[in-house]
């Protein structure tokens, strides 16, 4: 027998995030609420549907079919028999039968249905999840810039807000709704960023619970190890040190850190930035080892979240700076910083920020005042994030201990009130 296969079927099950079992779940629970007994499908069922083997189910599993698709079976690829008339009287087909117990028992689901409380959920795909990864990409793009901001906050808390809301009105297959989790769970991680860019902790911390939960429920281990990659940062903002340093351990746990080198370097490089934090420089040095040794294996340009764009030697080199910087290794902190300042990107402006920041205050500790704030006064006003402007009050804290009343001194206070006004 000639078979072809269903490509139609097939492609609406991939854009719907199917696989051959899950329809054969759903087609059962259809069958179940019109006849009070569950269908017998199952995952090969669907194969010889989407082989050809099969080209017209009968007309249970065709209104199984459209009460879950939405969608008649010629519409879904199935080619309708040719029957040869016939005068013939005979008892009635096994395919007519089951017709008719499916119709009759669904008599009074479909009286339900007349009214418009029980209009079909809109069915959700693939194309929906993509459309939202490319809002999520304007955004990660808007921080490499800008940095965190309290309308960026608003965005993406919304945009976590419109997934949300499609997960639960919408219909969908299991894959579907893992991702429609992840990029819900990664909306709020950029709520939760932005506050803690912008010095806001508490916030950043209800945005960081609503994250985690979404991430655990889309058990997607990338997003995972962002959002608790993003928690270290914010429990050591909020001067959590043990807290910060366990999400970090957390962050390192899942599989995308051993699977992918990129990831376990950026791990391994905040590791040894909350460790400088907490003063551990053996273990601290160890994992700036690490991470170097990661990065040398890792393969750059392979298909990743937008996310981990910003990483590479030049967002290493910049990391190495700010944890020599905090344990008084200054002149290896200049010297990173010059490194990382010569292979950043231009789009990664706020990155580009903390840098010059951080490589002002490595020069100010060597005694270099003047240079020091003609470094600072290089850092670019559109990236000035709340963590840039926090680091650029350090800076002025320190020129004032270092050269009260000095020319430079009172430079650098003119420059900085003008560029925060």
């Amino acid at each position: 027998m000639d078979s072809t296969r269903n490509t139609v079927l097939d492609g609406w099950m991939t854009e719907h995030g199917y696989s051959s079992n899950a329809l054969a779940r759903d087609l059962n629970a259809a069958i179940e609420r019109f006849t009070g007994r569950p269908g017998r499908f199952d995952g090969r069922t669907v194969r010889d549907w989407k082989s050809g083997r099969v080209r017209w189910p009968n007309a249970a599993t065709r209104q199984a079919l459209k009460d879950v698709t939405g969608l008649d079976a010629e519409a879904l690829g199935f080619v309708r028999r040719e029957r040869v008339p016939t005068i013939t009287l005979s008892a009635p087909s096994e395919d007519e039968v089951i017709r008719r117990k499916f119709l009759a028992g669904a008599s009074g689901a479909a009286l339900a249905a007349a009214t418009p409380a029980t209009a079909a959920p809109k069915r959700i795909g693939f194309t929906d999840v993509q459309r939202l990864h490319g809002k999520l990409g304007g955004l990660v793009a808007d921080d490499n810039r800008d940095g965190g901001t309290p309308d960026m906050e608003r965005r993406a808390s919304g945009l976590a807000d419109h997934a949300m809301d499609l997960q639960q009105n919408g219909s969908a297959g299991q894959r579907v709704r893992s991702q429609l989790y992840a990029v819900a769970a990664s909306f709020a991680d950029m709520a939760m960023w932005a506050a803690v860019d912008d010095h806001r902790p508490q916030d950043a911390q209800r945005h960081l619970n609503r994250a985690i939960a979404l991430a655990g429920l889309a058990n997607d281990p990338e997003v995972q190890f962002r959002v608790w990659r993003h928690a270290g940062g914010l429990y050591a903002q909020a001067g959590r040190q043990v807290d910060a340093l366990a999400a970090l351990e957390k962050a390192r746990s899942f599989s995308i850190a051993r699977r992918d080198p990129l990831h376990a370097s950026l791990g391994h490089a905040m590791t040894a930035l909350q460790l400088a934090t907490m003063g551990r420089t053996r273990e601290m040095d160890r994992s700036l080892h690490h991470a170097g040794e990661s990065l040398e294996k890792a393969v750059l340009d392979a298909p990743r979240s937008p996310f981990m764009d910003f990483y590479d030697r030049a967002e290493l080199e910049g990391l190495t700076q700010s944890i020599y910087l905090t344990v008084g290794r200054y002149e290896e902190a200049e010297a990173c910083g010059y490194r990382s300042l010569a292979l950043l990107r231009p789009e990664l402006v706020r990155n580009r920020a903390l840098a010059l920041a951080d490589l002002a205050m490595a020069q100010l500790h060597q005694g270099e005042a003047e240079q020091a704030v003609a470094t600072a006064c290089t850092v670019p006003i559109r990236g000035r994030s709340g963590r840039v402007v926090g680091r650029l009050n350090t800076f002025g804290r320190q020129l004032r201990l270092v050269a009260p009343g000095a020319a430079v001194t009172l430079q650098w206070e003119s420059r900085f009130s003008e560029a925060a006004s």
